[in-house]
């Protein structure tokens, strides 16, 4: 049967990934391995870890190990305060510690640190100040240590740390927890946890200790594929019809230990103990089935992953493709499985690096076509905007070169690189291939195939490459039974090369036949010819024809466009070509042209010049120029369209051609020197406004160093900045910890007036200058105190104290350090027990006096009350009558005297058992007691 939980396993919305990639193929959890929790807090995470800790129970099984963000420069007292919130044993980690179950540990300050074989190790941090991500640097060494057996906790937080920590416990196949950011002190990092899509639990910090023990409890040790399939051998199989009906996306070809694995955190999660009943719950509920395609797209991946691989890459391989091109020209790559961006962006700053290194003559650029299965990847992968906490994988030089940090303090590409990429949804096992590459990347994604699925796919990257590309495989995968097709580069890194002359093995097989279909029978798999269009036909040969020569052309005269012959009006200038209208226009028509153009442009309105002369060969023709300012489409506005029209021979421009065949009159020769010397001018003026030029642009120079100064200190300000956040959170820490501190220190003064209060003994604290620093309730009676008196001399204070020697006294104890015990009277006949003592710190320091003031009223009252019954009973005994007399034990006589001296002497306890006799004649003998 089924069991439904308490309440549905908190997720965030869900965030499918790319096709199950980016990790090795993570090895279950060995049975009876200790599982270890990773928790990582930050500025506010003090109540969030006592409320977490307070409801783990004490006999859990588990280790918990907590990383915090702390002030290197004091000492940490945090495993003190943790230790109120539970009764597990809290200790700050020592270097080597072997993990217990049922233990806390806590991350000491300035202190890095790691795991290997279940024991903690300390390291000194990387960097003295700044931006330091501790708790990424646990988690993942974690992950790649316990690997399944790791869970990793988020909890209050500023900043981004612990999320590349958090996917790498995902990549191993450990289970995360993330505080909900409104139970939340600071919700940065449970927020950025979240986003990422890799949280399998997200609720409040009291309820995560449930939750991961029930996960624990019901999540299998090892695979138990094989007894499910027994016990329901088509589960499998309507999980998977359920996922393609649900995303049209097939799993069949999947390795059914991969998706058994995912299937059964699923269960976990719900509790579920049976394939079969999962495969119900699946199928009634459509939300489930989206958080299952989740959960199977994981896509865990990061920059510059084998950090070996892409050296060599940058070294060896780019080198040996720009060798193989001396003319230069655009490479092409492709990454399938893609995931969220971060390999697509680490080829294209690789290709960027190889290129400045090896500095090839020819000009070489690179087009990276980037795919997907998950839309919701490429959506992400499309934005360039990454977490601060990258700066772990990523180099200062490249983040400061080809990465810009907004105000968020998230880090955005560059333009320049986000321009290499082309970013698309695409099913590897579905779609069509890209071709004519250069180079394919296709790492960790394999692994999760199967063998069948591998076999059919390495042809069809060889296929895809060009002879000489280069695929990039991941570190758990190689070429297998396709070694004929590839040449190994490297065989650690994986990195192969397209052998030329390979022959395939068998006929290759496109992804549209790796499904098991029905064939279709098509008589004919040719396109159609389409049918011709007639009017587009006519309006292109009448354009070519009849149409006017013109030119389009931006304001500065830039030609972006030519149409028809412009061969009378434009030719090319002597010297290195230059395609600008105004260096290439005929002298009948450049000045005009010039002039049409700017004004134009200023009016934004079209202008038209008639009666311009040119023409080559020495066959003028009369032209009309027109220019018109585009606005539309879209696309081409802003720019200009200059037309060029050849117009019929007026009785003005024969006369003007005949004139030129003859003797020139005196004014032609007049306007022609007039003519010559505007030229001169215009000459003249262009070379002025060329200085000018120059001028501005050595100032645009100057600006430019200006603004890369202005660059650089503000990257200054942004690594103070980050400082500071550190610092904040650090302060934030030790905050708490004092908060905590003054609690105690609150309470234990609660606990010490309560009992000053309860003894009834007034007491008085001063200091060596007799200054008054605290006094009970109980000595207001006896001094003239109030609150305000606190830190007056004692000596100020109206007293009813009849205690001369009082200040000797105090001096005297201070000196001495030897206690003083008085008897005083007050004015009203009080009695009092005065003791002086010297007041001691902690530290073994005398700073002051502490007196007491024990009321004796009541037992001077007896004293005196005894002291008359004893001088009563003295006078009785020296006036006893003759025949009375006083007798000891042996009953000898007892003189008078000594009688009244005993009596006067002894203590009332110690009376001695004498007796009275009285002797007459008429009577015997009697006795009487005393």
């Amino acid at each position: 049967m089924r069991k439904k939980p308490a309440r549905q396993p908190a997720r965030g919305r869900p965030s499918p990934r790319a096709s199950p990639r980016r990790s090795d193929e993570p090895s279950p959890r060995t049975p009876g391995a200790l599982p270890i929790v990773g928790i990582g807090a930050s500025a506010g995470g003090l109540e969030a870890l006592e409320q977490f800790l307070a409801h783990v129970p004490e006999a859990s099984g588990l280790a918990f190990v907590i990383v915090q963000h702390l002030d290197p420069t004091r000492e940490g007292i945090m495993p003190e305060l943790l230790q109120r919130a539970t009764r597990m044993a809290v200790a700050q980690v020592k270097d080597r510690t072997k993990i217990q179950p049922n233990c806390v540990y806590v991350i000491p300050p300035n202190k890095d640190l790691s795991i290997l074989g279940g024991v903690l190790h300390l390291l000194d941090p990387s960097s003295r100040r700044g931006l330091r991500l501790p708790i990424d640097f646990f988690l993942r060494a974690l992950a790649e240590d316990q690997r399944a057996a790791s869970a990793g906790v988020i909890l209050s937080g500023m900043g981004t740390d612990g999320t590349l920590g958090l996917k790498a416990i995902k990549e191993h196949g450990g289970v995360v927890l993330v505080q909900t950011p409104e139970s939340a002190k600071f919700d940065s990092m449970p927020r950025s946890a979240i986003d990422t899509g890799m949280a399998d639990i997200i609720a409040p910090a009291e309820e995560l200790p449930d939750r991961l023990i029930a996960f624990l409890r019901h999540a299998p040790a090892a695979p138990t594929l094989p007894a499910a399939e027994r016990h329901s051998p088509d589960a499998l199989d309507k999980i998977v019809i359920a996922l393609r009906s649900r995303s049209q996306h097939d799993f069949s070809q999947y390795k059914k230990s991969t998706l058994y694995r995912r299937i059964e955190r699923r269960m976990g999660l719900h509790q579920i103990d049976e394939i079969a009943s999962y495969a119900r719950y699946l199928n009634e509920n459509p939300q489930e089935q989206d958080l299952l395609f989740s959960e199977l797209l994981i896509g865990v991946t990061r920059f510059f992953r084998d950090p070996e691989a892409w050296d060599v890459l940058r070294e060896r391989a780019f080198p040996a493709l720009f060798s193989e091109r001396p003319k230069g020209g655009a490479l092409r790559a492709w990454i399938p499985a893609c995931s969220t961006g971060e390999e697509a962006y680490s080829l294209a700053i690789t290709f960027r690096e190889a290129l400045e290194k090896a500095r090839p003559k020819a000009s070489f650029s690179l087009q990276i076509f980037a795919t997907d299965l998950d839309r919701t990847a490429i959506d992400r992968a499309r934005q360039g905007v990454y977490p601060a906490n990258i700066a772990s994988d990523v180099s200062p030089e490249r983040l400061r070169r080809f990465f810009l940090k907004d105000d968020s303090e998230q880090y955005r590409v560059a333009k320049e690189i986000r321009d290499m990429v082309i970013l698309a949804p695409h099913d590897l096992i579905r779609d069509p291939p890209f071709t004519k590459l250069d180079l394919l990347v296709c790492r960790n994604l394999l692994i999760y195939l199967e063998p069948e699925l591998q076999r059919r796919l390495l042809p069809l990257f060889h296929y895809s490459l060009n002879p000489g590309g280069v695929l990039f495989l991941g570190s758990s995968e190689t070429v297998g039974g396709s070694r004929g097709l590839f040449a190994t580069l490297d065989p650690k890194l994986r990195l192969y090369r397209r052998k030329d002359s390979a022959e395939l093995p068998e006929p290759l097989e496109f992804p549209s036949s790796f499904f098991r279909a029905g064939s279709l029978d098509l008589p004919d798999a040719r396109p159609p010819k389409p049918v011709p269009n007639l009017q587009a036909m006519a309006d292109e040969l009448i354009l070519r024809q009849f149409g006017p020569a013109g030119a389009l052309v931006s304001d500065k005269g830039d030609i972006f466009y030519v149409s028809g012959r412009t061969g009378k009006y434009l030719e090319p200038a002597a010297g290195k070509a230059n395609w600008n209208i105004f260096a290439m226009a005929r002298d009948g028509v450049r000045h005009e042209l010039v002039s049409a153009v700017q004004k134009a442009t200023r009016k934004k309105q079209v202008v038209t010049v008639h009666g311009l002369m040119a023409g080559a060969d020495g066959e003028p023709q009369a032209v009309e120029l027109t220019v018109r300012p585009l606005q539309e489409p879209e696309a081409l506005r802003g720019m200009l369209l200059v037309v060029f029209g050849d117009v019929p021979a007026t009785p003005a421009t024969s006369s003007r051609r005949r004139g030129r065949a003859g003797t020139h009159p005196p004014r032609v020769t007049e306007l022609q020197r007039a003519v010559t010397q505007l030229h001169e001018e215009l000459r003249s003026t262009r070379e002025d406004m060329q200085t000018s030029q120059e001028e501005l642009r050595s100032a645009n120079e100057e600006m430019q160093s200006i603004n890369e100064e202005l660059q650089s200190t503000n990257e200054e300000l942004t690594t103070s900045k980050e400082e500071m956040q550190s610092m904040n959170e650090e302060l934030q820490t030790v905050n708490a910890e004092m908060q905590a501190k003054l609690d105690e220190l609150s309470r234990a003064n609660n606990d010490m007036k309560n009992l000053l209060n309860s003894t009834e003994i007034a007491t008085l604290f001063l200091d060596r200058a007799l200054r008054i620093r605290r006094f009970t309730p109980q000595t207001t009676r006896i001094m003239k105190l109030m609150p305000r008196d606190v830190g007056r001399p004692v000596t100020d204070i109206a007293s009813d104290l009849l205690y001369p020697g009082f200040s000797g006294d105090v001096e005297e104890v201070l000196r001495s350090l030897v206690f003083k015990e008085r008897e005083i009277t007050t004015g009203d006949g009080r009695w009092f027990s005065a003791r002086v003592m010297p007041y001691r710190t902690l530290d073994e320091v005398i700073d002051g006096v502490v007196i007491t003031f024990a009321e004796t009223t009541a037992a001077k009252a007896l004293e005196e009350e005894l002291r008359t019954s004893r001088e009563r009973f003295s006078s009785l005994i020296e006036n006893l009558p003759s025949g009375i007399s006083v007798v000891d034990e042996r009953g000898r006589a007892v003189p008078k005297s000594s009688v009244v001296t005993r009596i006067a002497t002894a203590r009332a306890t110690d009376l001695p058992s004498w007796k009275v006799v009285v002797d007459t004649p008429a009577e015997p003998d009697r006795e009487l007691s005393p």
